[in-house]
Order: structure tokens, then sequence, then C-alpha cells
């Protein structure tokens, strides 16, 4: 088995915990650009108002803004395509993110170590940009794609190839971080290592089939790293 020299995060989900992030702030989304209708853009979301969450079958939870977008011009019938994607983009850029574990000690330990990090996101480049920063730990990444970054969106392999340009290694030497099948697809059609965590809304049932190892959090992440030393 070749070691893992590089690690490719996933953001949403991963790096930041879903539902902490995402719930409340997707409540507030539909009740502001809903209005009466926010019951119809609720269930076209697959979104549980009274709840606060996404119904784990949502397109919403793994899907670009584009996806969102699609899915709400069919009840926001007087908004224009363009325009709610902007207004969207710049809702989710000031969204307060709730990291799945400490992250600056857990991304110091894995940068001591002398691992290359990147991102590698199905969110708009503007956005993960920001939220980076907000939590101060940009400066651990060497490499941050969103889906409009040029190399297309999960579980299209592109974002992860390009990282593995970037580093110059091969993708088999690369695992890739994520909470989605989209992310195991991604990393299985790029020929890198998968490590599924459960801080998104898939289960360790969901994601064991497509993943060599389920973690609770990324706070696992070291360890396992551990277990393949040859560095």
């Amino acid at each position: 088995m070749q070691s893992i020299r590089a690690v490719l995060f996933d953001k949403d989900g991963t790096l930041f915990d879903f539902r902490k992030t995402w719930g409340a702030w997707t409540a507030d989304l539909i009740r502001d650009l809903g209005g009466d209708q926010a019951t119809s853009l609720a269930k076209a979301m697959r979104f549980d108002l009274a709840a606060g969450q996404h119904m784990a079958d949502s397109k919403v939870i793994a899907g670009t803004l584009d996806h969102w977008v699609d899915l709400m011009l069919p009840v926001l019938t007087h908004r224009d395509h363009d325009d709610l994607r902007a207004e969207i983009t710049t809702r989710t850029a000031s969204a307060t993110q709730v990291p799945a574990t400490p992250l600056p000690p857990l991304l110091g330990q894995l940068d001591r170590a002398g691992y290359p990090m990147g991102v590698a996101t199905n969110d708009g480049i503007g956005p993960v940009t920001q939220h980076l920063r907000n939590t101060a730990i940009d400066h651990f990444f060497t490499f941050v794609a969103g889906y409009d970054s040029g190399h297309g969106a999960k579980p299209d392999p592109g974002m992860l190839l390009a990282f593995a340009d970037h580093t110059n290694l091969p993708p088999s030497q690369i695992v890739m971080v994520g909470d989605s099948t989209h992310d195991m697809e991604a990393a299985q059609a790029a020929g890198m290592r998968r490590a599924a965590v459960l801080t998104g809304y898939a289960t360790a049932q969901d994601l064991a089939p497509h993943a060599d190892v389920v973690l609770e959090t990324i706070a696992e992440l070291p360890g396992w790293l551990g277990k393949h030393p040859d560095r």
C-alpha cells in the first residue's frame, strides 16, 4: 500500500459541521426569500422548516449553488437566475461556520507533519475563501477550489486531479476527506484514497461501501494517517 503524502478536504460537512452551520441559516434563507411561499420553497429544497434541517435526500447538501437556484426558481418565478445566484452567494459568504473540531490545532499538526493540504468544495470560490479566512485557517491550504474554479464540480474528479498536479504527487498518494458519496466517488475516479467523516448528513452505512475508512470527525484523521507512516 502506497504511503499518503497529501490531504485534500471537502469543506461543508468535513471541515465544518453541516447541520450546525447550515440548518438555521437555510431556514432563514427560505423564509426571507420565500415569504408566503416559504413552505413550497422548503419542499422544493427538501428542507424541514420545523426541524431546521435538510432532509437526507436534499440535493442542496452536496450540490453547487447552481443546483440550489435550479431548485428554487420554479417556486420563485419572479426572480432572475443570475440575480438570485448573486444574492445567495453574498449570503453564504457571511454565514458563520461551525468547525467540526478545533481546526487550527488539527491542521497545524498535519502541517508540521509535512502534509500539503487543499480544499475542494462544491461551494463557490468566493464564499469558501471567506469562510477559511474568517476561521483563521486559510494559511494552512496551498490549494483551494470551488465548483466555479474551472475544474468542474464533484463527483467529477477535476478539482482532485488539479490538486494532484499542484502537489506534483500521484493521486494514489493523496487522501480525499469528505462527508458525502460525491466526495468518495470523485476520489475513486481520481485514483485517490478515500476517508469519510460523519459530520454531514450521510451515515456510516451510506459511506462505508465507498470509503477506505469512516471516521467520526476529522479529529481522528491524524491517528488514521499514523497507520501509514512510510512517507
